[in-house]
């Protein structure tokens, strides 16, 4: 199943989505946060008790792969690792390029309902 992707802006309008989403029965394995500063992903992350893309998520030469890549390939490799394809990784980096930050959710068909 493909993710739901959500950009934000704003740190705060994230945590509140990721807060509904829980209280709403979404599992936390299912709730992914990504920026382009893995500081801030993981500060992120863990402020709401979300997840972050990491090697679970990964197969091994991807995850071998991300070691000696730029931040921009590796970022593009975490988002096809989950389930985004080509094309919208390669959107969604230009997108983190300039600040934003990503909510991913795996495995859950009515999210977007959710946040409304």
């Amino acid at each position: 199943m493909k993710p739901y992707v959500k950009e934000y802006v704003d740190e705060t309008q994230i945590k509140l989505d990721i807060t509904k989403l829980k209280t709403k029965g979404v599992a936390r394995d299912d709730i992914y946060i990504l920026t382009h500063d893995d500081e801030r992903t993981g500060r992120l992350a863990e402020g709401v008790d979300a997840n972050t893309i990491g090697m679970k998520e990964m197969d091994f030469s991807s995850a071998v792969g991300n070691m000696f890549n730029s931040q921009g390939d590796e970022l593009r490799t975490k988002l096809k690792e989950i389930g985004v394809s080509t094309v919208e990784a390669e959107n969604y980096e230009e997108d983190l390029d300039d600040g934003k930050i990503l909510l991913i959710v795996t495995n859950h068909d009515f999210v977007e309902e959710m946040l409304v």
